[in-house]
């Protein structure tokens, strides 16, 4: 008999079930966010469970501040959105709205009543929901759910679960809205390789096979992945949608099936573009296994998620979230510098690790070989120290690709001063990427990312301007511990990173291409870029006045417009396909291309459509490309980040706020270096 976890399970070694069983205790005792203390993007997190893009819970958080703490002055709000009432946050974001997952009992003062939209429940399967007490009354009310009570104070709200049934002032609530039955059937899901499936009923309601986490992407679309996948479906009609990553397009079908049989569906999504083909591999290089959410994930879950996606590369990474506690550290443990062991030679899977200074930002780390010496600071009172350039540094010399995720948050235009993007203290941007792009600590950016594409895009090109040499990459910050929440329970690979490998893929050769800036990064559309045939990542040598020619092309329905853009700025712009341009080398620059659309299905991002290429860099006459303007961008971004750390750095000595200064200082010396 086999003792051995590794051997009967590998994909749950005994460390990593023993964390997962230990995630789903800290679900069950403190619900969607496991305990942790209460920052602002934490209660987020938990209120946008019932809400979506309709619901701005930010702003109305905000306003609940103002009316809980009238002292706070405005630019202060933010770090008190923990403080707020979540339950009376989200009745007010949802302005009267009812969500398929939250329906609400309206308490008033002549009575109450229930708003639903109405579950479909399959005969004999039990039911259970969420439920909104939203009281207008002036006094408190007792509502005994399934024979617990509870007080809603005046005007105020509650979220609590109830299977069974509801009684207010002594009389019991017709729960009929909340669900209807339906006769069950069974359907069988074939495509012949791993996919994406939705599946639906005519309400919208998502139906998912035992064991798959009820999961919405970022679009609302129920979705589970698999190949030869059995449920149970009501006996009426049903919509099947398949799809399979950005390399594919989507296909679709409605039947009804009949109760009591089982009925095959065959279906299957056409590709659109082969990247691997070409020696391309796209990768999502920021993927939480678990960070918070509705139901804790086991490795299991990724593996699924990679095949069903065709996603190249996945980097999942340890992170912490408010606390101490570092999520999925045991699996980093277990097998840091090893693929994972559902890494194919098309599918590769790494566990890096989100090293996280709300201060100063979050950098991830792919390809390590082994462990961090830490993983965080400045979480719970603790000191903004050391800098992030040590960890960097430390886990470049461990063998990681680093990059900068999620990078800003604020809307941001390319003559926007930095300030515009340094405009409050502690919350995730990346404020510390011009001290690590100067000294040579950073490898890319996420141009692609949860946020604000267009900020961080004009943020990037202002380092590329400075002189600075960075890759972009993409990392979708997706969670596989959520169900419900935009983009981050939106399956990982929504957008990628393409690295041009050539050879066999695999850990070593991927991060070197995405460390060479060989790279585009794309929410779906194939973006190609040459200039004088070299693709990103490439340096041409050349002399005063020699023309260039630039050639751009795209695939995929979303794109509308491309552009080629210099350090000038705009260089061309055309509708989707194809762009040529030529350029005269009167200074050194460098070249990227630029594709973009309006919101479209294949994309996840409420923008819409974006690709993003790394540059080609055009050296002049022997000089790298310096425009005076950006650098002096990058050191009135210094200026500014100095007096953010003097002003909400916390430091026990002022030795350690000085080794964040003589940090500026040499990055100061060479951007003036530049000038």
């Amino acid at each position: 008999m086999c003792n051995d976890p590794l051997r009967s399970d590998p994909l749950l070694p005994g460390s990593v079930a023993s964390a997962v069983a230990e995630y789903r205790a800290l679900r069950d005792a403190h619900g969607p966010c496991w305990g942790e203390p209460t920052l602002s993007y934490v209660t987020q997190a938990w209120a946008t469970v019932y809400l979506d893009r309709r619901h701005d819970f930010w702003n109305t958080g905000l306003r609940h501040v103002a009316e809980r703490h009238p002292e706070v002055p405005e630019p202060a709000r933010e770090d008190h959105l923990g403080d707020v009432d979540v339950a009376r946050v989200v009745r007010d974001a949802l302005g009267g709205d009812v969500q398929d997952n939250l329906p609400v009992l309206r308490l008033t003062p002549g009575g109450c009543a229930v708003e639903a939209d109405t579950r479909v429940v399959l005969e004999g399967a039990a039911f259970r929901t969420a439920l909104l007490l939203d009281s207008g009354r002036d006094e408190p009310v007792t509502v005994v759910v399934d024979g617990t009570p509870h007080t809603v104070e005046p005007r105020g709200a509650l979220i609590v679960e109830v299977a069974e049934s509801v009684v207010v002032d002594g009389r019991p609530v017709d729960l009929a809205p909340l669900s209807r039955r339906a006769a069950a059937a069974t359907v069988r899901l074939r495509a012949g390789f791993p996919c994406r499936w939705s599946v639906t009923t005519a309400n919208g309601q998502g139906w998912y096979p035992p064991g798959a986490p009820p999961k919405l992407d970022g679009n609302r679309r129920p979705y589970f992945h698999g190949d030869d996948v059995v449920l149970d479906v009501p006996a009426e009609p049903i919509t099947v949608t398949v799809a399979r990553g950005m390399e594919y397009t989507t296909s679709e079908v409605t039947v009804t099936p009949r109760a009591g049989a089982e009925t095959l569906v065959e279906l299957a999504p056409e590709r659109l573009y082969d990247a691997a083909a070409r020696g391309w591999y796209g990768g999502d290089l920021h993927v939480h296994l678990n960070w918070m959410g509705e139901e804790p994930a086991a490795p299991e879950l990724a593996a699924a998620a990679q095949h069903g996606e065709d996603l190249h590369v996945l980097n999942l990474v340890a992170g912490n979230v408010a606390s101490e506690r570092v999520y999925d550290v045991e699996a980093l443990e277990r097998w840091v510098g090893e693929d994972l062991p559902w890494s194919d030679e098309r599918h590769l899977a790494r566990i890096g690790v989100e090293y996280r200074n709300d201060l100063l930002g979050h950098c991830t780390a792919f390809g390590l070989r082994g462990l961090p010496s830490r993983y965080h600071t400045g979480f719970q009172d603790t000191v903004d120290w050391p800098p992030n350039a040590v960890a960097c540094e430390e886990m470049r010399t461990l063998g990681g690709v680093i990059s900068y995720g999620h990078p800003f948050h604020t809307a941001f235009g390319d003559d926007d001063p930095p300030d515009v993007v340094l405009d409050r203290a502690r919350n995730c941007s990346a404020r510390e990427i011009v001290v690590g792009a100067a000294l040579g600590l950073v490898d890319t950016l996420d141009v692609l990312n949860h946020s604000s594409i267009l900020a961080t895009a004009a943020v990037y090109r202002r380092l590329l301007g400075a002189g600075n040499r960075i890759g972009v990459s993409a990392g979708t910050d997706a969670v596989l511990s959520f169900c419900r929440r935009g983009t981050a329970s939106a399956p990982p690979g929504w957008e990628r990173v393409y690295a041009h490998v050539g050879g066999p893929l695999t850990a070593e050769s991927y991060a070197e291409a995405v460390a060479l800036g060989r790279t585009f990064a794309t929410t779906g559309p194939w973006l190609e870029l040459t200039v004088n045939g070299h693709e990103p990542g490439a340096t041409l040598e050349l002399p005063a006045g020699q023309e260039v020619e630039i050639t751009v092309s795209s695939i995929g329905p979303e794109v509308e417009t491309l552009e080629i853009r210099t350090a000038a700025g705009v260089l061309a712009q055309g509708p989707a396909g194809r762009l040529t341009a030529t350029m005269t080398t009167d200074e050194p620059t460098y070249v990227v291309a630029v594709a973009s659309g309006p919101p479209h299905p294949r994309s996840q991002h409420r923008r819409g459509a974006y690709a993003h290429t790394s540059p080609v860099y055009v050296d002049v006459a022997g000089a790298r490309v310096a425009r005076a303007e950006d650098v002096r961008w990058c050191l009135a971004w210094l200026d500014r980040l100095e007096q953010l750390l003097r002003e909400f750095g916390r430091f026990d000595t002022p030795a350690q706020l000085d080794d964040h200064l003589a940090l500026y200082e040499r990055a100061r010396k060479i951007y003036h270096s530049r000038l």
